[in-house]
């Protein structure tokens, strides 16, 4: 066997077995005999971030770099940082015009187009990183958001997690709902809508343009993910109280989108390369911030930055606007409303069981380990 039909025949088990493992054991035949007959493509990929923030470009760029070394150098996607083609909040645009054929991004960016977006990221009190995956494998939530998409001329797979969040960065605190009266905070996604209900003036600006509103005030607030990517941005620099728990986003997945015509385009084995690699993205990009964000943290607080809880009378007005919130956008909207009742059914049976073994996971996080 030549050396680079056995790259393609290697390249081909790798792709076939990570698809077996994620897709509920159904398992991709190649659509060539060899790597010989692909063709050699190149597409672009614009992305929603900054290069500076390099786990969640990362991901985009994990994408990219496991479909090259899969397809033996032959299908070739560049990553772009938001700016660099399109703005960091036009990327679904630029994906269903077909002027870029692939992007990265967060769904939630997108509600204005159609709040069930929302569902595809995550939602306030909605579920966190496991869960959301266990939704989207398993639980249909992958079929329902590409039915969102297909009004827009594209596909989403799944690309990165960035675990739950943090609750934001204040210039002053705040004790009760009614210290959020007025405060100019950038939120996205349903989390947005929430606080825009308790009376913040929202504002939706992309990683980049953050850290200079917030240290100039024009805005009073602002969230991002977490310890390690809001320090990369400086936000510690520009205000003071670190907020917990990020209730609106507990477990927000970002995605690859692709033009739908360029992925049916596509040879089936490049599918399923892309499709593979968009696993493997998921997985790794949740992991890495899980490992990163501790040691941030610790070094943010020797720093001075004040680690702050969100009052219970905030929680609690934050999850009675969300889930009326719910209500009210189910009723005035068919697609969110059938996405939200699969979705809820789904969290009921999840939670139910989680319930039972949350005790151990209690305990464990109790337990000193010598």
């Amino acid at each position: 066997m030549k050396r680079r039909h056995a790259l393609g025949a290697a390249a081909l088990g790798i792709t076939t077995s990570v698809l077996t493992s994620c897709a509920g054991g159904q398992r991709s035949r190649p659509a060539v005999e060899s790597d010989s007959d692909l063709p050699q493509i190149r597409w672009r990929m614009a992305t929603s971030w900054p290069v500076s923030l390099d786990t969640i470009f990362g991901g985009a760029a994990m994408v990219c770099e496991r479909v090259r070394l899969l397809s033996g150098g032959r299908f070739d996607i560049r990553p772009y940082a938001a700016g660099e083609l399109v703005p960091g909040l036009e990327v679904l645009d630029a994906v269903q015009s077909g002027s870029v054929q692939c992007g990265h991004t967060a769904a939630y960016y997108y509600v204005g187009k159609n709040p069930a977006f929302a569902f595809a990221t995550s939602v306030p009190f909605g579920l966190d990183a496991q869960q959301q995956n266990a939704w989207l494998y398993e639980g249909g939530g992958n079929a329902a958001v590409d039915r969102l998409f297909a009004d827009f001329g594209a596909r989403a797979f799944p690309a990165g997690n960035t675990g739950t969040q943090m609750g934001g960065w204040f210039k002053r605190q705040i004790d009760s709902p009614a210290d959020l009266q007025g405060l100019k905070m950038r939120i996205p996604g349903l989390g947005g809508k929430v606080m825009a209900a308790l009376g913040v003036n929202v504002q939706v600006l992309p990683g980049g343009e953050i850290f200079l509103a917030l240290e100039r005030g024009a805005i009073d607030a602002a969230e991002w993910t977490g310890p390690y990517d809001d320090e990369k941005l400086g936000l510690n620099r520009a205000a003071d109280f670190y907020y917990h728990p990020g209730w609106w986003e507990p477990g927000p997945t970002v995605h690859a989108l692709v033009n739908e015509e360029q992925w049916a385009a596509l040879p089936k084995i490049y599918q399923d390369m892309f499709s593979s690699a968009c696993h493997q993205a998921n997985l790794r990009m949740l992991c890495r911030y899980e490992a990163l964000n501790g040691t941030t943290l610790t070094r943010l607080l020797a720093g001075g930055t004040q680690l702050m809880t969100y009052s219970d009378e905030i929680l609690q007005a934050a999850r009675d606007a969300s889930f009326q919130l719910y209500a009210d956008s189910a009723r005035g909207d068919a697609d969110f409303r059938r996405l939200f009742e699969q979705w809820r059914g789904f969290r009921a049976e999840l939670m139910a069981w989680n319930r039972t073994v949350y005790p151990l996971t209690r305990f464990l996080h109790q337990s000193e380990v010598s």
